[in-house]
Order: C-alpha cells, then structure tokens, then sequence
C-alpha cells in the first residue's frame, strides 16, 4: 500500500512539473535557462541577449 501512495505523489508531481512546463513554453518562456530573464521570446539560447 505504501509503494502506491509513492508512486501516486511522484505521478502527481511529475503531471504538474509536464503542465507548467508546457504553458511556460506558449507563452515563449525559458524553461531551465540561467539566463532566462535575457532571452528573447521565440529564441532560448541560453546564451545573454547582447545589446548593439
């Protein structure tokens, strides 16, 4: 019974790791990115946008 509730919390927290990380990405975000707060919409590089 215990190895149920386990696998039943870990699915569960797996589904929602898979729905924030699905809606982040429509919404064009950075999913794991260090640098997420640089990168442009439609483009994840990981990489610092460079100002010209």
């Amino acid at each position: 019974m215990t190895n149920v509730i386990i696998i039943l919390i870990i699915a569960a927290i797996l589904i929602f790791d898979i729905r924030y990380i699905i809606k982040k990405k429509k919404q064009g975000g950075c999913i794991g990115c260090p640098s997420a707060g640089a990168c442009h919409k439609k483009s994840c590089s990981c990489t610092p946008a460079v100002k010209k």
